[in-house]
């Protein structure tokens, strides 16, 4: 073994040593350097696990009047009206087989639902800037409920409900207190197992925890409601199983306030969430220079290490979720965060989580916002969505230790391959002008990797059409991708490229590289 990494360390230095790193011509004609480089996976062991259905996106309850910054952005992408006929968005989730979706949002804490004993009039959201968020309270009809749950089996999408956590409490703009009145949200759960209705999670709340956003609940009494909303499922799916997940808290990671919440709620939270809105608003005219920047890249490393600690330190098995991420705020921002430039910090995210311990990643959204996976008024995918289907597809459960020598340009992940031999390169190039050469390097390989006669190395290279980072329109191996007529979604086809050849990486391009030829002892 020793003699193994010994080795492996000499090649690499001979390696980088023979390269002297900037070659003659950019490879595709967008650069002027080629930079050569190694990846190297540790293949010993795994070091993190993610669901099978890591891949996540939400829907939101934001009504047409939701404005930010002079920009109304959602259209009819509410749960209250989004149009569950249109072709496109069910082959959008059917593509995934199955989408996770979080179901929840801001106004969830302020949406009643309109079972049969719910007393209050069940009217919809009307915007009133007196009103905290900006709106008054909600309802969601049984009528609608009905229709979201056909759409849901049709598409079969795994669903996770947000309940409003506020209810029954006295509510200022810095904190709520008392407990938590669960009569409504309790009728609202009964009538959606009488309906058979399959639910994968109850979410208590969204964004309490902590500072909150519009309010706080102190993490002592989130953890006492969190213990109710467990009673709930258990005594409601007595007799069901699976029983679906408890999920909390739903908010902005609060070190002090996680800790206490997970010494005290026990074992009552099956998934402990968190939001992520790390670069900033989304009026920021510099989110580019942030996603391209890998030290800005990096700052997110500390929240999911310092949530991993706390929840191995815990007493609990609760997992960690990412359960919403629209990476800038108020709604992101038109032609950067639903466009090509965004899915270098989107697959970021989703490697860098994967490599400590997250088990799903919910984005920020399906549709709605300037955020949205699919186009608010076309529904037509934007270049995130095509991202996210390739890692859902590519990027096995086993997540691998893996890292780049060559420049800092590049960000590197790895995975055992998923339903398939071998494993799954995932590389990013944020650099503009160099393109690079990746060789790649295993530790703990079981068989001696061979190239000669072995299958083809499977590759998708993800670009911009006209090279235009802040285009809508992806292309892979040099071909738009877009839905036909029938809205179905296109093929994504790789190219077969020699194992012994190094994998190219253009300026600011994206590569997924499928390696079946490698047997691992982390994939075995």
């Amino acid at each position: 073994m020793g003699s193994q990494i010994r080795l492996l360390g000499l090649c690499l230095l001979v390696y980088l040593v023979s390269f002297s790193f900037i070659g003659v011509n950019a490879l595709n004609g967008r650069g002027n350097g080629a930079v050569k480089g190694i990846v190297v996976v540790h293949g010993k062991s795994a070091i993190g696990r993610i669901d099978d259905d890591f891949v996540c996106a939400t829907l939101d309850w934001w009504p047409p009047q939701k404005c930010d910054y002079g920009r109304c952005s959602w259209g009819h992408a509410s749960l209250l009206n989004l149009d569950l006929n249109n072709k496109i968005l069910l082959n959008a989730v059917k593509a995934f087989s199955p989408l996770k979706i979080r179901l929840g949002g801001t106004l969830q804490d302020k949406v009643i639902y309109g079972t049969k004993d719910n007393r209050q009039p069940c009217t919809p959201f009307v915007w009133n800037p007196n009103e905290m968020f900006g709106f008054t309270q909600g309802c969601l009809p049984m009528y609608r409920w009905d229709e979201l749950n056909s759409f849901f089996q049709k598409a079969g999408a795994k669903v996770i409900f947000g309940l409003n956590a506020l209810a029954g409490r006295s509510v200022n703009s810095t904190s709520a207190v008392g407990p938590w009145n669960y009569a409504n949200a309790e009728s609202f759960i009964r009538y959606t197992v009488g309906k058979k209705y399959t639910i994968h999670g109850w979410e208590l709340g969204n964004e309490l925890c902590g500072n909150g956003v519009g309010t706080t609940i102190t993490a002592d009494q989130y953890a006492s409601d969190v213990a109710a909303l467990r009673n709930i499922v258990q005594n409601v799916y007595r007799e069901i199983e699976p029983k679906p997940l408890v999920i909390a808290p739903g908010g902005f990671f609060d070190a002090n306030w996680f800790k206490e919440f997970m010494s005290k709620s026990g074992e009552c939270a099956d998934v402990v969430t968190h939001h992520i809105y790390n670069l900033g608003p989304g009026v920021d005219d510099h989110l580019t220079e942030k996603i391209l920047d890998p030290s800005y890249l990096d700052g997110e490393a500390s929240t999911f290490s310092s949530l991993k600690s706390i929840l191995q330190s815990s007493a609990t098995k609760a997992k960690a979720w990412v359960g919403e991420a629209g990476g800038a705020y108020n709604s992101g921002h038109h032609l950067v965060s639903d466009a090509f430039v965004y899915s270098f910090w989107y697959l970021d995210q989703l490697g860098m989580s994967a490599t400590y311990g997250t088990k799903t990643y919910c984005r920020q959204s399906l549709i709605g916002g300037n955020y949205g996976l699919l186009n608010t008024s076309t529904f037509l995918p934007n270049p995130d969505y095509y991202s996210a289907l390739l890692w859902h597809r590519l990027m096995g459960r086993r997540v691998l230790s893996t890292t780049f020598y060559g420049t800092k340009k590049i960000r590197a992940y790895t995975h055992c391959a998923k339903e398939s031999k071998g494993i799954t390169i995932l590389l990013l190039n944020l650099d503009n002008c160099t393109t690079i050469q990746a060789k790649v390097a295993l530790t703990f390989t079981k068989e001696p990797y061979h190239h000669l006669g072995e299958p083809a190395r499977r590759e998708y290279h993800l670009t911009p059409k006209d090279g235009d980072l802040h285009s809508q329109i992806m292309l892979l191996n040099g071909k738009i991708l877009t839905v036909n007529s029938a809205g179905d979604i296109p093929p994504l086809n790789p190219i077969y490229v020699d194992s012994s050849k190094p994998i190219i990486v253009g300026p600011l391009s994206i590569v997924f590289a499928h390696i079946p030829n490698v047997v691992l002892s982390a994939c075995s």
